[in-house]
């Protein structure tokens, strides 16, 4: 049974989950003939758009907190219930580690994989790029449905990361994995700042390892995409 407060065995899950990805993106480039590294460029166009392109979801993310939709706030207390203790637990660096793998895996299959397959099955009269668009993020949208909200809310966040895959020319798989990352990293601030102020049953009283971080407290709280 997963210890939700456990901060080794969170990091060593979210280690096998996310780094595993890499290599399910490794497999299906073997099965399908498509390197997922291929648009692997650390270009300086590449890591600005990245950058830039987690602000926009980030910011919406805590509008829409702070107007409190029902749907957005059932999807915000199962987030909590599942993830608040370990955020709580981990150390801010750590969480930095957790966002960088999921952004790099999840990229890696989605954009690197699955985008580009599905422009070549499912191209009809040039309409590759917008069919393998919409259909690689709604298995995106699927994998992540712990409510319909939230399947349909991780589809669209997947389509906007898929955009920015063609954003660069020539076009490069790091401004995705950025802004998927930084987003990430952003959110588990916001769920961990709400766990904490709500003070989630199960929490230690007082965990040596959830120290406050300067840079974190200017920040404001809800949930992640990938």
């Amino acid at each position: 049974m997963v210890d939700a407060t456990d901060r080794s065995q969170f990091l060593r899950l979210a280690a096998v989950f996310e780094g595993g990805l890499v290599f399910v993106a490794l497999g299906l480039g073997l099965v399908f003939r498509i390197n997922p590294f291929a648009e692997f460029r650390v270009e300086g166009t590449a890591i600005a758009v990245g950058i830039a392109a987690a602000l926009p979801p980030f910011l919406l993310l805590v509008v829409t907190d702070r107007f409190r939709f029902s749907a957005l706030e059932r999807i915000k207390r199962i987030v909590l219930q599942l993830l608040g203790p370990s955020l709580i637990a981990c150390r801010w660096y750590e969480l930095v580690a957790v966002a960088a793998l999921a952004g790099f895996g999840e990229e890696l299959v989605f954009r690197g994989v699955l985008q580009r397959l599905f422009e070549r099955w499912l191209d009809f009269r040039g309409s590759g790029p917008i069919a393998g668009l919409v259909a690689s993020n709604v298995i995106f949208g699927l994998l992540h449905c712990l409510t319909p909200t939230y399947g349909v809310l991780a589809a669209l966040m997947g389509i906007y990361f898929g955009v920015l895959l063609d954003a660069t020319h020539p076009p490069s798989v790091v401004a995705p994995i950025l802004a998927h990352g930084l987003y990430d990293y952003l959110a588990f601030l916001l769920l961990r700042r709400a766990a904490r102020a709500e003070a989630i049953p199960g929490q230690p009283p007082s965990s040596p390892t959830a120290e406050t971080v300067p840079s974190e407290t200017s920040t404001s709280p809800t949930d992640s995409a990938g």
